[in-house]
């Protein structure tokens, strides 16, 4: 006998998407012992860190109503992921992100406090370009996630981006331009494009502008 486990495409998806949610914590967990290992090499941890973060970043906010907590998540599935959970959860960077904040700084808060603003920023970029991709193109959708984002490249300060950093002059254009548009109004294709295009190049210039590793 056959034993269904949706009743229809709505509840179908929800359960694709807890496997989904399943797969990306169980494979930050592996990842992480492997870096700990030293199995893989900081360039590829990094790489797919941030590729599995900005995967579950997506997926959480989507989830959002039906996983309010992603810890009690792990729990009932007995996952038992803790590294992944701190790297998802508490950290929101790769550590090797952590590591070169961290020798940048001159004690343990200030570096806690960096890592969680390069986080803030990371969300703010991934959120900015996921809801382009989902075509919320009204300028009262897109001129607050814009806001965030020149905010929390604000508050990241001067000591990690130079002064003259572009991510944070394209966002304020953006910014500009949409001020001067109704609430109501929409970016054409055209300007959608390219104001992803912007966000997406200025999100890669961030990652590069992070100190190096002993710099």
């Amino acid at each position: 006998m056959e034993v269904k486990l949706w009743n229809d495409k709505r509840e179908r998806e929800m359960y694709e998407s807890f496997a989904d949610l399943y797969a990306i914590i169980k494979t930050t967990e592996k990842l992480e012992r492997a870096y700990v290992r030293d199995l893989v090499s900081s360039a590829d941890y990094e790489a797919e860190c941030l590729k599995l973060i900005t995967q579950f970043k997506t997926l959480s906010t989507s989830l959002r109503d039906a996983v309010p907590s992603v810890e009690r998540f792990a729990d009932a599935y007995k996952m038992d992921c803790p590294a992944a959970l701190n790297r998802l959860l508490v950290s929101g960077v790769p550590a090797t992100v952590e590591h070169r904040l961290a020798a940048m700084s001159t004690s343990a808060a200030a570096a806690g406090s960096s890592a969680a603003a390069v986080a803030e920023c990371v969300q703010h970029f991934i959120t900015a370009m996921d809801s382009l991709k989902l075509n919320m193109v009204a300028v009262d959708q897109v001129y607050p996630l814009l806001s965030d984002l020149a905010g929390s490249l604000t508050k990241l300060g001067g000591g990690i981006l130079p002064p003259d950093f572009e991510g944070r002059v394209k966002v304020k254009d953006w910014i500009s331009r949409l001020a001067k548009m109704g609430a109501a109004d929409e970016l054409t294709e055209q300007q959608a494009r390219q104001l992803h295009f912007d966000l997406e190049s200025s999100y890669n210039a961030f990652m590069a502008a992070l100190p190096n590793a002993g710099s």
